[in-house]
């Protein structure tokens, strides 16, 4: 059925009304979704991202180390899961930095600034950036060792890195305005929690 221009005009009308009408709704379902902007590379987002991945790439060294210093398969084990995870949540974190155009380093800024800890950078730490990191000494320690004294020496060194670990995601849960990123961060606290207990437990079946 051709229309005729009277009603050509009122069905275009009914349409971008249609039309409008479907962008607001688009509208406010985004402002109810509380879609945040891109984080600053002052934010704790970006802070949190920065130094969890340097956190992390400590964690992958460690794990590497020990699992050519010991044939514990349970260490092996653990220090594999430890990698992995920790390896893919650095890549997410440098992704993220990325994705926001805000770069991974920035000279002038001390670690865990964003988490008001700034005066660590001007420590003499031995390589230990950030709360639960080893020292130089300590990993070329732990690379010397081998067997139950390596393995010994690893499930201390990951326990107090894991306890950095769950301060600094604590800190990203409370500050960073990410919703994903905060839900990684509260990931890390509870998997790292758990694996604090395991490797308690290691630790006695070994004396230590």
């Amino acid at each position: 059925m051709r229309l005729n221009r009277t009603q050509g005009a009122a069905v275009a009308a009914v349409a971008l009304a249609v039309l409008f009408a479907g962008g607001a709704v688009t509208v406010a379902s985004a402002d109810r979704d509380e879609a945040p902007s891109t984080p600053v590379s002052s934010s704790a987002d970006a802070g949190f991202a920065r130094d969890m991945a340097v956190h992390h790439q400590q964690a992958v060294e460690m794990s590497f180390i020990v699992r050519d210093r010991t044939k514990d398969e349970e260490v092996r084990r653990l220090a594999y899961d430890i990698a992995n995870t920790q390896a893919n949540q650095r890549g997410m974190l440098l992704g993220w930095l990325d994705l926001w155009g805000l770069p991974k380093n920035v000279s002038g800024v001390a670690p865990m600034a964003w988490m008001g800890m700034g005066d660590m950078g001007s420590m003499d730490m031995d390589g230990a950036l950030m709360p639960g990191m080893a020292t130089n000494a300590q990993l070329d320690e732990l690379r010397r060792a081998s067997g139950r004294e390596a393995e010994v020496l690893y499930l201390r060194l990951m326990t107090e890195h894991h306890k950095g670990g769950v301060h600094m995601a604590e800190g990203c849960v409370q500050k960073c305005s990410v919703d994903i990123e905060r839900k990684l961060a509260q990931g890390m606290v509870d998997a790292q929690r758990s694996e604090m207990a395991l490797m308690a437990d290691m630790l006695k079946k070994r004396g230590a």
